[in-house]
Formats: C-alpha cells, sequence, structure tokens
C-alpha cells in the first residue's frame, strides 16, 4: 500500500464497502494524475477485482471520470460542488464556536477569529473572557494585514503568487522602504517556519497578540486564532500556555471541518 492511501484508526463499526469507496475517491485526489484500475488497485493495497464493482458505480454516479484516450480515472469535480453547497465561512463559524468558547474559559482570556477578505484582515467570531475585565475586538472589525500579528500569519500561509499580488495592491506594505519590504518578507518566513505568530500591539500599548492558523491553505480555508492579552496583567497566562491552548483548539475547530489543521495532507 502506498504512504498516501494509508488509513486512519479504524472505526469500531465497520462499513467494508463505504471503506472501499472513500478509500478509492481519496487515493485519486491525492494522485497528480489519472491512474489505471491496475495502478488504483496497487496503491490501495487491493486486486483489481475487488474494487473493479466500486470504480464503475463511482463513475456511474459522477464522481470520478475516465480519460478518454487511456481510460485511466480520475477525480470529477462532483465533491467540489457539493462541498461548496455550504459556505466555507459558515462551516467555519459554526465548528469554532464551542472549542473558542471553551479557549477563553481555560485561559481566561478572550479571542477572535480572523480571515483575509479583500486586502484586510476581517473579524469574523469572537469568545469573550469570563473575567470581568477584558479584551474585546468588534466582530466584522477590518485592520492592516500587514500590520497585525493574524494578518502577517495569514499572509504567510499564502502560496508565492498569491502573497506577491496581495503585497502589490497593500498600501501598508508600499510605504515600506526597500530594507522594510525585505525584513517584513523574511518575518513571513519565520512565522511560516515555527508555526505561530506573536508580537505587541502595533495599535494598542500593553497589548500582546497571539495567532496560530485554522484550516488548511491547501484547500484554500484558513483563518487566524487569536488571542491578545493584556502584557501588564497579572494573572496572565504564559506564552508558552496560551500558545499551547491555541493549537489545541485550532486543531478542534479543523477536525471538527473534517480537514487537517495547518499545510498539510487535506484529507483526515
Amino acid at each position: 500500500m502506498s504512504q498516501s492511501a494509508q488509513k486512519p484508526v479504524p472505526s469500531k463499526y465497520k462499513v467494508p464497502a463505504l471503506e472501499k469507496g472513500l478509500d478509492i475517491l481519496e487515493e485519486l485526489a491525492r494522485s497528480p494524475r489519472p491512474q489505471s484500475l491496475t495502478q488504483l488497485a496497487n496503491n490501495l493495497g487491493r486486486s483489481s477485482n475487488e474494487i473493479y464493482r466500486m470504480v464503475n458505480y463511482l463513475e456511474w454516479r459522477g464522481y470520478i471520470r475516465r480519460e478518454p484516450h487511456s481510460s485511466n480515472y480520475y477525480l470529477s469535480l462532483k465533491l467540489y460542488e457539493l462541498a461548496h453547497l455550504n459556505p466555507p465561512l459558515q462551516n467555519l463559524l459554526n465548528a469554532a464556536t464551542i472549542p473558542m468558547e471553551q479557549l477563553a474559559i481555560t485561559l481566561r482570556e478572550s479571542c477572535h477569529l480572523g480571515v483575509l477578505r479583500h486586502g484586510q484582515l476581517v473579524v469574523v467570531k469572537q469568545a469573550l473572557s469570563p473575567e470581568k475585565i477584558c479584551l474585546s475586538v468588534e466582530v466584522g472589525g477590518r485592520f492592516s494585514a500587514v500590520h497585525t500579528a493574524s494578518g502577517r500569519l495569514l499572509l504567510a500561509y499564502l502560496a508565492q503568487e498569491e502573497l506577491e499580488a496581495f503585497l502589490e495592491l497593500d498600501q501598508d506594505y508600499q510605504r515600506l522602504s526597500p530594507p522594510e519590504k525585505e525584513a517584513f518578507l523574511v518575518r513571513l518566513e519565520e512565522i511560516r517556519t515555527k508555526g505561530y505568530s506573536d508580537a505587541e500591539s502595533e495599535t494598542h500599548v500593553g497589548i500582546n497578540d497571539l495567532s496560530v492558523l485554522v484550516g488548511n491553505p491547501k484547500i484554500g480555508l484558513t483563518a487566524a486564532l487569536t488571542v491578545a492579552s493584556l502584557t501588564f496583567a497579572k494573572s496572565a497566562p504564559a506564552k508558552k500556555e496560551i500558545l499551547h491552548a491555541l493549537q489545541e483548539c485550532a486543531a478542534k475547530i479543523s477536525k471538527s471541518m473534517g480537514i487537517k489543521n495547518g499545510d498539510k495532507d487535506d484529507i483526515l
């Protein structure tokens, strides 16, 4: 069996036919090129006879197609079409509600979720700390992607062409001097390497922002989960504690949406 076809920990409930069909779809989704029935069977660690009927059925239902000249199989866009019947952002918000509320209670700090929209960082969800005095970021608020920890995190995970196109139109970036632009790009590389973004707020004194990625860049669904904490608060949790809790929360949100968190394979 190919490494790409390795299965997750099995469920206690066995549904062999469904498992076979999903294995076929996932293998074709990962494959950079169409596969013959024999290739597909080999990659799945099965015989051609085992998967023949299922492959034919998936083709009949429109989930896979065959190349006219080779008869090799490839994934159709039907799954893509089905996925887009439900707006991705709404799925993200639904998945984030309980984990974010739990995070706010655990850390006693507010947290918010931001996405890139029309050249800015837009806050799309917030969970408030149970403390009487806490920070709040308005849902719908728009901020610079260049001058916020969460914005830089999302920029760091853009594909190179997308990043270049974004920065070309971003006024905050264009105002930077050549050395500052170079330093900014290095900063993005560092963020992607370590997997999180943290910095003192550039707009408010005494606030530190720590952000981690939610979602998966490979499928174009990403958001920044951020805890903004007061640097002078006596009861503020340590950075290591905040980061660990953020990463756990991000993983829960992504798992709830059925995807892997970060720039990994997009199928659980």
